[in-house]
């Protein structure tokens, strides 16, 4: 198997490497948006954290890989086989599926199975990749760049939490449940509203202009391409000591409170910067929690939440024509304004 650049041997992207934790400990953050300069890591970033993510249980043999814990909301075969007792499982890896481009509506929503049709004369059910990154993470490169009519059936799914298949004499329902993390190149095209809202957290990525920073990330960067596996074997303790940390995170996630203090903090913050709805409060909330279990913390503070401001609203915020400072800058003063500098 061919090793993959260590999670933990990325530096200069702070951000996005807290953005991408943060959505490991809570899939219900909504997803991560990744945009920024070429070569920056994005895509690496993402296929690192594969490796880092806890095993998860699941249903023996079952092709979504429910969750045998899942009281009636697994798939059709799950439930039914659930009636005559417990479902045996089995730990599994986290599925991290990469959604291209090019890819049909068919390979991503599940099609009939033509092999099966033509040499059983059977209707079945292929799946799709909908299907295999259920419970996982759903990966889409250059993500501006895709089709409306995939991004429509893409917000359809991720709304409902479920894939609907009526096509050729099929009609298959199941679950999909994914965080979807999407990377892209802002100077290749905008992303549409509609599907920019559905991301709980948005980062951006800058080249590091930090003359010692550059210089580490292109020798670490040479050295995994001489010897991967050597490389990837010298980070191992590094990869090893997040991953426990997403564990004991996750464990501690419902157990972090949120004080009202806070809570009236962050209302004001986004009243403040007129963000639309309450969706922002909502993410600026859990993910303030999260990063508070990645610090082992039962109480959501100021700090925590000044850490992820900028990551759960940037993307949220109405544009200014006559406002010269960028989203980031509104949301620093914004901060100073709620929490002090």
């Amino acid at each position: 198997m061919r090793a993959l650049y260590p999670f933990t041997a990325i530096i200069g992207q702070d951000e996005m490497r807290l953005a991408l934790l943060i959505a490991a400990v809570d899939p219900t953050i909504g997803g991560v948006l990744v945009f920024g300069d070429r070569g920056t890591g994005k895509s690496t970033a993402v296929r690192g954290l594969a490796s880092l993510l806890p095993p998860m249980r699941a249903v023996c043999g079952c092709k979504y890989h429910c969750d045998p814990g899942a009281n009636g909301s697994g798939c059709d075969d799950c439930q039914e086989r659930g009636r005559e007792g417990p479902l045996p499982s089995e730990l599994v890896a986290v599925p991290v599926v990469d959604l291209p481009l090019g890819a049909t509506e068919d390979r991503i929503v599940g099609a009939l199975d033509l092999e099966r049709a033509l040499t059983r004369g059977e209707k079945a059910f292929q799946t799709g990749l909908l299907a295999r990154a259920h419970r996982g993470f759903l990966y889409i490169d250059e993500v501006n760049l895709l089709e409306d009519h995939l991004v429509d059936l893409l917000l359809d799914v991720a709304a409902s939490g479920e894939n609907v298949v009526e096509r050729e004499g099929l009609s298959v329902r199941h679950p999909a449940r994914f965080v979807l993390v999407g990377s892209g190149n802002p100077e290749e095209g905008e992303l549409r509203p509609q599907l920019l809202d559905r991301f709980g957290l948005s980062v951006e990525v800058r080249t590091p202009q930090d003359i010692a920073t550059r210089v580490e990330i292109v020798q670490r960067r040479d050295a995994f391409e001489r010897a991967p596996a050597a490389f990837a074997a010298a980070w191992q303790g590094e990869d090893e000591a997040v991953r426990a940390q997403i564990e004991a995170a996750r464990r501690l996630l419902r157990s972090v409170d949120v004080p009202t203090s806070i809570m009236e903090q962050m209302a004001r913050l986004c009243s403040g910067l007129g963000t639309d709805g309450l969706r922002g409060e909502l993410t600026l909330m859990r993910a303030a929690r999260a990063t508070a279990a990645l610090d082992g913390a039962t109480t959501v503070t100021a700090e925590h939440v000044r850490g992820v401001t900028p990551l759960a609203l940037r993307h949220r915020l109405r544009r200014n024509p006559l406002e010269e400072a960028g989203s980031t800058a509104r949301i620093d003063r914004a901060v100073v304004e709620a929490f002090g500098a």
